[in-house]
């Protein structure tokens, strides 16, 4: 009854990074306690300590876990007693700092939440994979595009055959916002986004290109076998890349195409997939997430819309619902769908269960290191003049 009780309670979140002017630290939190299954406990919201504590009060935190480094929060709160202590981290840092403090985080035996990209090399991905196998935690990253109920109504429609057998995906994620940038002015946020030692080379890439590529990867099941890539910079801003193609060949025969911009005016968050099969094809757009399309010749075209009471959704699509058909759903339940799914593995743990080996619909770290694996394979390909890299 103890276990039961302690299983079915509020989870403890400590949030590391994302204060100040940052936007996705406010987006972990608000998908975390969209359901009431977690609360915001703990904080470490900025590389400087003073920042740090003054950003954690400003989000709610009391004082004396209002902590300086996500050292001090690591090591406080193990300290506490078990039901006390935060369940797990959410980690909403600039790239390079992932692996370090999800492998500390999970030596502690938190669970981890953490932001894409997983990390910037390969070296550091490998790792993350490791702490994750080693541990009894869950660790999960926030490719929060694979929570929309029709995404995944997506991957249950081909995953049933209804499209036949797969023969060609594009991706694409494209915005605009790069021209608004003034060269000569720090942002507001995401600075760091522009220095090569903390985004890592990736730019655009590691920033939207990822998304797109973990989206063709979640809905289709495919496995990459090789990659060619080109990519440029257009922005004043900064030298990394703003924008860029990557053509996929899969191990399963199909092929694929990648886009990622953010130089394309009057583009805001546009990304969409679209997937050819030999029985019919599929398409959805993040901007209108609530209609996804299917195809097939000499056929009208069918609208699936996010209806959880339809006798057409699938189960996977109505279990990421949480509202009645005809009241959009979007961003925040999309992001708080791979919390929950997440929580649910977690719950898991303290109930003293084990966690097999069947795949889970949040992103794991192996989807991860396949992002990573994306980003250098792309980068690869540049350096030898847009030449095939196996993958």
């Amino acid at each position: 009854m103890v276990i039961e009780q302690q299983s079915n309670r509020p989870l403890k979140m400590g949030l590391i990074g994302g204060g100040g002017n940052g936007f996705i630290g406010k987006v972990h939190t608000t998908a975390a306690t969209l359901d009431r299954e977690a609360v915001l406990t703990a904080g470490a919201l900025s590389s400087d300590p003073k920042r740090s504590r003054e950003s954690a009060l400003a989000m709610g935190i009391a004082p004396d876990r209002a902590y300086g480094s996500f050292r001090e929060l690591i090591s406080a709160e193990k300290s506490r007693s078990a039901d006390d202590r935060i369940d797990f981290v959410s980690i909403a840092t600039p790239n390079h700092t992932h692996r370090e403090i999800a492998c500390a985080a999970l030596e502690a035996g938190f669970h981890v939440v953490c932001d894409k990209p997983m990390t910037i090399t390969t070296t550091d991905a490998d790792a993350m994979v490791s702490a994750v196998r080693d541990s009894e935690c869950v660790f999960a990253l926030t490719h929060n595009y694979s929570g929309y109920p029709l995404v995944r109504q997506a991957r249950e429609l081909i995953a049933n055959g209804e499209l036949g057998d797969l023969i060609a995906i594009r991706a694409n994620y494209v915005q605009g916002w790069m021209h608004g940038m003034n060269p000569d002015e720090i942002p507001a946020r995401g600075a760091w986004k522009s220095d090569p030692n903390k985004n890592g080379r990736a730019g655009s890439l590691g920033d939207v290109g990822t998304h797109a590529f973990h989206l063709l990867q979640f809905i289709t099941g495919m496995t990459p076998s090789k990659l060619l890539s080109h990519m440029r910079s257009y922005s004043s801003h900064h030298e990394l890349d703003d924008y860029g193609h990557a053509m996929l060949q899969f191990a399963q025969g199909a092929t694929g195409m990648v886009t990622w911009s953010q130089v394309s005016h009057g583009r805001l968050n546009d990304l969409s997939i679209e997937v050819d099969g030999t029985k019919a094809s599929l398409a959805w757009r993040q901007e209108e997430p609530n209609q996804l399309l299917l195809r097939s010749l000499g056929q009208p075209t069918k609208i699936y819309e996010r209806n959880p009471n339809a006798d057409y959704t699938l189960p996977s699509a109505v279990a990421a619902c949480r509202l009645p058909g005809g009241h959009p759903e979007a961003f925040f339940e999309a992001f708080a769908n791979v919390y929950r799914d997440a929580f649910s593995d977690m719950r898991r743990i303290i109930r003293g269960e084990k966690l097999g080996s069947e795949p889970v619909l949040y992103p794991s770290v192996n989807d991860g290191a396949d992002g990573v694996r994306f980003m250098q394979r792309c980068l690869a390909s540049v350096d030898a003049d847009a030449a095939w890299q196996a993958w």
